[in-house]
């Protein structure tokens, strides 16, 4: 490997949300671990790699020139998306004129469904269900209608297509959030798969919104295919969602950005983002970007793709040695689902209790009960292996027994 994903870096006093909220009550963490336990966190979706040096190299550049005043997105933030696109997602016709900056992916959907519906409108959303979306369309004024993906005899997850039309149809809806790749589950769609979603959101005159903020974390032998891409339908009727805070673990930068072909949705959609007046970019954050998409980034995050792939397969082989306790590996994302319901069942204890007894030997999962899994647990695997391994030799021990 040319870059480093074996250092375990001490993030404490670095204003990470991930180790520093534990036991403060703040975010979605239970506790601190017990005594004697150091904490291996496996929760907020970020990650505990060092970021490529492309990234900070091009922060500190910008940083050494003391002035950072007012100040418009240069021509080579635009050039490095339209080639990033280009050369990791296939994309050969994006232009300036369709990318507008969002300060976060979740603005950017509140700001496309405030375009395409009025409050209190129905939005299709599958489930499992990212707790971003719950929360954002809730606080807006949205109705959420779930349709629940299920797992196939392969365990993957699929759609379910006629449960999506029953719903689109008796619920009246005009707009969906997609998630691609999925969150919490997984999935990295398949071509087919979004074109029967899209031919179904065409018929019954529905726009998409969709999160692609994944779409660079993907396992080897799996493949991204942009929503947008699929027809001349789906490239007018979607607005696209990404940012490189997934892919560089960028997030406390903040920057994201939609793409957008057709211009009456994108400049309608750029009109609700501006009128907070809180939609405008970060210089710094403009310079990582540009950092992280470029040919470093593209090699460092070949690598990365290849470590989380190990880490993965180590997991999910762990979690089949726990009866009762399944998960479907993960196409994309560094997230892995876990479903307990049969184990807590047969032990006669609750998902709490599974969490507490994680947490008080410092393995910090997150509960999957906020992300419509009833007996889940959501699981980050973007940290070292020797972390991953040390986790599920604590998992076996102490939470996983009979």
């Amino acid at each position: 490997m040319q870059y480093d994903f074996t250092t375990f870096y001490d993030r404490n006093g670095m204003d990470a949300l991930a180790v520093e909220s534990p036991g403060s009550g703040r975010g979605y963490a239970p506790g601190g671990p017990g005594e004697g336990f150091d904490l291996i966190p496996m929760w907020i979706a970020d990650m505990n790699f060092a970021t490529v040096p492309a990234v900070t190299e091009a922060i500190i550049r910008r940083a050494r020139h003391p002035l950072f005043g007012y100040f418009d997105p240069s021509r080579a933030y635009y050039d490095a998306i339209i080639r990033w696109h280009a050369s990791r997602k296939g994309v050969g016709d994006l232009t300036e004129e369709c990318i507008g900056y969002e300060n976060g992916v979740l603005g950017g959907v509140v700001s496309a469904l405030n375009v395409l519906c009025s409050k209190g409108d129905s939005v299709l959303v599958h489930s499992p269900t990212y707790i971003g979306f719950t929360n954002s369309l809730g606080r807006n004024g949205y109705k959420i209608i779930h349709s629940p993906l299920a797992l196939d005899e392969d365990g993957v997850w699929r759609m379910d297509f006629e449960d999506m039309e029953r719903k689109l149809a008796r619920h009246h809806i005009h707009a969906c959030v997609f998630c691609s790749p999925h969150n919490p589950c997984g999935r990295v769609w398949e071509r087919w798969e979004i074109e029967k979603a899209m031919a179904l959101f065409e018929k019954y005159g529905v726009y998409v919104i969709s999160d692609e903020i994944w779409s660079d974390i993907i396992r080897p032998g799996f493949r991204h295919v942009p929503t947008q891409s699929v027809s001349e339908d789906a490239r007018m009727r979607t607005v696209a969602l990404y940012a490189p805070s997934k892919t560089f673990n960028l997030a406390g930068l903040v920057g994201s950005y939609h793409v957008a072909y057709n211009p009456w949705l994108r400049d309608r959609i750029a009109k609700e983002s501006a009128l907070p007046h809180y939609n405008e970019m970060n210089v710094l954050s403009m310079h990582a970007l540009i950092g992280g998409y470029s040919d470093e980034g593209a090699a460092w995050v070949d690598e990365l793709n290849q470590v989380l792939a190990k880490n993965i397969d180590y997991f999910c082989d762990a979690v089949k040695q726990w009866p009762g306790v399944t998960c479907a590996k993960p196409q994309g994302t560094y997230m892995v689902f876990v479903d307990c319901s049969e184990w807590c069942r047969e032990h006669g204890v609750s998902i709490d209790e599974v969490e507490r007894r994680a947490w008080d030997v410092g393995v910090a999962v997150q509960d999957g009960r906020m992300f419509h899994g009833p007996c889940h647990l959501r699981v980050n695997l973007a940290l070292p292996f020797a972390k991953v391994e040390e986790a599920v030799n604590r998992l076996n021990k102490y939470v996983f027994t009979t």
